[in-house]
């Protein structure tokens, strides 16, 4: 390592007592802002699912089963994120976690960029599906590489005694780049008939991402590379195979991290994403008012995920984390009920208490405890193969169970409220194994 990365490294570590610096706020934005774009490209692929998907490239089944199968290519992305993980983690622990930060937003961009060109089923016929679910794994493999590096890169660069709030900048990104993806559509849908936003408007959302993708570089490119990392190279102390390490030597808190994650991403893919479907199949009313009740829900994000994480700071990562996925569990089938209500007042409300008040109390934090749960060497690797494992598991495979459930039980909502319920016991239980982290030294 370079005297001036050494030293800059010293700098920091000194300027650990004194708050926020220049490079702590540039880190900060930085890991927001790139993780703002690359949420926005994974969500758009998710809206268009629940909105248009099924007719462009899924017309020859029922509307029900055509929403099926478009989420069956929405999980196709989850199905690549451990993949991507273990690539960018082994990567990310050997040369630095900012190089794979670089590529991962590139990857992202041109995926979403060259779906907005791909030709419908009534064009090309199979090959449609085919060609959407492709590119949906490669957003996959990138965002799967995205999450850790941006987290462990964000945390790694925190003053001591705020980790939590700093891990809490790129999980800020999931309801900046849902609010931005939602707010797309709905500019987009609004402006132009429905014939007309089917035919080619689905497409400038995901256009757009080209502008997006090349800002997000700008930032990305220049921030400095992790401290602690630079460190460990230093000391020459990278793990030689860092994935195999964790699969071998840190099974427990890598079993307990995929626990831990279930219910928080099943939770946020219904309440984010079926939800869409359900409000229009299932209670008969317009598009908008899922897609401005996740719009405002993602506003108040923006207050939820840093309140719970800097709370995380004070009091630890285990009471606030445990309180989160016990109140989420709780709340399942009363989510329903207000979802059932037809008023679009409590729909507003049930979607923001489901997404906010009580999903962030898990999101928020979960970046810095995942982090802390694996030393130096494994941080990047660990932290991302537990969240992607655990995403697989649920979020990705979520709404397609939730529709699935749907057809089968002629609409009913209590399978998805027992479907949902089962996930939070089992995170419940792994929150009660996992132990405390947030005093603990990097």
């Amino acid at each position: 390592m370079s005297n001036s990365n050494l030293a800059y490294s010293i700098t920091e570590n000194e300027q650990e007592q004194k708050g926020f610096s220049k490079e702590h706020r540039k880190v900060a934005m930085a890991s927001f802002i790139g993780t703002t774009i690359e949420w926005y490209d994974f969500y758009l692929y998710g809206t268009a699912a629940a909105l248009v998907f099924p007719a462009l490239f899924f017309p020859t089944f029922d509307p029900l089963y055509g929403t099926l199968a478009a989420f069956a290519s929405y999980a196709a992305g989850f199905i690549a994120r451990p993949l991507g993980s273990m690539v960018f983690g082994h990567y990310g622990d050997k040369i630095g976690r900012k190089k794979m930060l670089t590529l991962s937003l590139v990857l992202m961009g041109l995926a979403t960029f060259l779906m907005g060109f791909l030709p419908s089923y009534q064009s090309v016929g199979i090959l449609a599906p085919i060609l959407i679910s492709l590119l949906r794994i490669v957003q996959g493999f990138a965002v799967g590489g995205e999450w850790g590096s941006a987290v462990v890169m964000s945390v790694e660069h925190a003053p001591r005694g705020k980790r939590g709030l700093y891990g809490s900048f790129p999980q800020m990104g999931v309801p900046a780049g849902l609010l931005l993806s939602t707010l797309a559509f709905s500019l987009t849908t609004n402006s132009m008939s429905n014939d007309a936003f089917v035919q080619w408007g689905w497409r400038i959302p995901f256009l757009c991402s080209a502008i997006l993708v090349i800002f997000g570089l700008y930032v990305r490119l220049r921030v400095s590379e992790s401290p602690v990392f630079l460190e460990a190279a230093a000391k020459k102390e990278q793990e030689e195979r860092p994935v195999l390490t964790v699969l071998r030597e840190q099974k427990k808190p890598l079993i307990l991290t995929i626990g831990m994650k279930l219910l928080q991403n099943a939770v946020f893919y219904i309440y984010s994403v079926f939800v869409l479907t359900y409000i229009v199949s299932n209670l008969g009313m317009d598009r908008s008012v899922g897609l401005n009740a996740v719009m405002i829900s993602s506003v108040v994000g923006f207050a939820t995920m840093p309140l719970w994480s800097h709370l995380s700071d004070k009091i630890g990562r285990k009471p606030v984390y445990l309180f989160g996925v016990i109140a989420s569990t709780l709340f399942v089938i009363p989510f329903f009920w207000l979802m059932n209500s037809g008023s679009v007042l409590l729909i507003t409300i049930g979607i923001i208490l489901g997404l906010n008040v009580l999903h962030d109390a898990v999101y928020g934090p979960q970046a810095v405890y995942y982090s802390e749960l694996f030393g130096t060497k494994v941080r990047l690797s660990g932290a991302s193969i537990g969240y992607q494992i655990g995403a697989i598991l649920a979020g990705g495979f979520s709404p397609m169970i939730a529709t699935a459930l749907l057809a089968k039980f002629d609409g009913a909502s209590w399978p998805i409220s027992t479907y949902l319920i089962g996930l939070g016991v089992i995170s419940i239980v792994c929150t009660l194994f996992a132990r405390e982290t947030y005093k603990d030294n990097l």
